[in-house]
């Protein structure tokens, strides 16, 4: 416990408030996430560039959609009614539109 005790005499002796303490931990967290922002977001641009020269993806073939569309219908039901907690035949799908 000394070194506790050391501590809170030094900050008292420097005279440095509680606000200010606690402004400077908050400024500097926000700082820091400012700087992680401004990272990520040059990131961003720098992969943005070199990612022009990609192959484009080749469309699926109109019907092997129609093919599994009950099936991924029956399993997305079966998640919706897990989530709600209610049995599959409880709900009633108006639309089903691809995204």
């Amino acid at each position: 416990m000394p070194q506790v005790i050391l501590l809170e005499k030094s900050l008292e002796a420097a005279g440095t408030p509680n606000w200010f303490v606690v402004l400077m931990g908050i400024g500097t967290v926000f700082f820091g996430l400012v700087c992680i922002i401004a990272i990520c977001s040059l990131m961003g641009l720098f992969f943005r560039r070199q990612n022009n020269n990609t192959v484009p993806a080749t469309p699926v073939a109109p019907g092997k959609t129609d093919e599994n569309r009950q099936e991924i219908l029956a399993a997305v039901c079966a998640v919706a009614a897990e989530e709600l907690g209610t049995d599959v035949s409880a709900l009633k799908v108006i639309s089903f539109k691809k995204i």
